[in-house]
């Protein structure tokens, strides 16, 4: 592992150790530094005062190093990898709460933007609905309105990959929004879907209601309908 030869470097020790200035039992796990050849406890080290910060938040770790005025990496040797791995950050505490406060309010921003983002889109999907429905009646002026609206909010359903959500189907055009239609009475005026539950074959089940659509396209329309 690279480490820039200004960091103070501290260790998690693997094995039981001790501190050659105070004698104190370090066991495995603990955190040292070493000091001309020497093994020093963080207090000896005159760290006691620092708080760890485990790896993993860069934001909160960039943050928490940049307000403080003393800090240290911490490192562990890894048997599989043979080589120290850094596990953290030493920060004096003032530090990482200012750290923690200012990554929340970052936090809180992102949130409120993806707030208005999600909004933003829902005003676009009810404006392409009601556009939607505006066409359809204009291509079917017989057409029940709550028909129409259930076709233009089904059909116009971000990420449904829908006839509506289409390049064609956003660009209202008439194909497009004619097979939303005929998709429309298919399910929900026909007996298409109980053909189906039935065990009927899917083209076999189409034949069978395609007088069906047509009779509704041609009531909703006011002239013949053409049904594929």
């Amino acid at each position: 592992m690279a480490r820039d030869s200004q960091e103070v470097v501290v260790y998690s020790v693997l094995r039981d150790s001790q501190c050659s200035q105070c004698q104190q039992e370090l066991p495995g796990g603990s955190l040292l530094t070493m000091h001309e050849g020497q093994s020093l406890c963080l207090h000896c080290a005159d760290m006691e005062h620092l708080t760890f910060l485990p790896a993993g938040n860069t934001a909160l770790t960039r943050r928490a190093r940049m307000h403080s005025k003393l800090w240290a990496v911490a490192v562990r040797f890894s048997r599989a990898r043979k080589r120290y791995e850094r596990q953290g950050l030493l920060v004096e505490e003032e530090a990482l709460t200012l750290a923690q406060e200012k990554c929340l309010a970052d936090e809180n921003l992102r949130q409120g933007r993806r707030i208005q983002a999600a909004e933003h889109r829902k005003e676009e999907d009810r404006t392409l609905a009601e556009t939607m429905r505006s066409k359809i009646l204009e291509m079917f002026p017989a057409c029940p309105r709550a028909d129409a609206e259930t076709i233009a909010r089904h059909t116009s359903v971000r990420g449904s990959g829908r006839v509506g959500r289409s390049k064609s189907g956003r660009n209202l055009e008439e194909e497009a929004l004619r097979l939303a239609v005929i998709a429309h009475i298919r399910h929900r005026h026909t007996r298409y879907d109980d053909l189906l539950l039935q065990g009927e074959d899917r083209a076999q089940s189409r034949r069978a209601v395609r007088d069906e659509i047509r009779n509704i396209m041609e009531k909703w329309m006011g002239k013949s309908a053409i049904i594929q």
